[in-house]
């Protein structure tokens, strides 16, 4: 079983009466665009309460949905904010940087070669002795064994079978691979925020 999927088996959203902790560290905010897109989903895009606070303030975001819990000041009381959006759009770029963890999510976090997500690490399909480039669509992520299986030939000559053809991915392919992979904690109130088929606990 893939990773994505024990994750997802094991990820519900929670009311406020089930949060593990009862510090307002508990409280972060689910931000969205100006869309009312989330800005990530791999990793969520989350503010801690602080910031979500002075970005209201600021006149940054709107409060979208609230928990139940407040925070008080000598001529304030104020219900923590669950989910806020962002007054101006932020344009995402077309492609994401090349990153370890752009890639590693890319290829949902598991070996092309054998389907491990034990000890990954990763591998340049075409060897760099033979001329191959460090770029999206020349580098794979495989685990430590398989890696050092295919040393430095390509997959043909180490008899080893590409899952995936590496490929350089959008901003948007990216985000729909992060849809794999909900954390184990997620709040009732983002619920209509995201796009994830994971059911409401009762």
């Amino acid at each position: 079983m893939f990773k994505a999927e024990l994750i997802e088996k094991a990820a519900r959203f929670r009311g406020a009466e089930e949060d593990p902790t009862r510090s307002l560290q508990a409280c972060p905010a689910l931000v969205l665009n100006a869309d009312y897109t989330p800005l990530s989903y791999y990793p969520l895009s989350l503010w801690p309460w602080q910031t979500a606070i002075k970005a209201v303030f600021l006149d940054r975001v709107d409060i979208i949905e609230s928990y139940d819990r407040e925070v008080h000041s000598p001529n304030l009381d104020m219900k923590i904010p669950s989910v806020i959006a962002l007054r101006q759009y932020v344009k995402p770029s077309e492609f994401p940087a090349f990153t370890r963890f752009n890639l590693f999510l890319r290829d949902r976090f598991v070996c092309q070669y054998c389907g491990s997500d034990k000890s990954l690490t990763f591998d340049h399909v075409i060897p760099r002795r033979a001329g191959g480039r460090t770029t999206w669509e020349n580098i794979a992520t495989a685990c430590a064994p398989c890696n050092m299986k295919k040393g430095g030939r390509t997959p043909k000559e180490a008899h080893m079978q590409l899952q995936c053809e590496p490929i350089r991915p959008t901003h948007w392919q990216l985000q729909q691979y992060g849809k794999q992979f909900p954390p184990n904690y997620l709040h009732e109130t983002w619920r209509d925020w995201l796009y994830w088929d994971i059911e409401l606990e009762a």
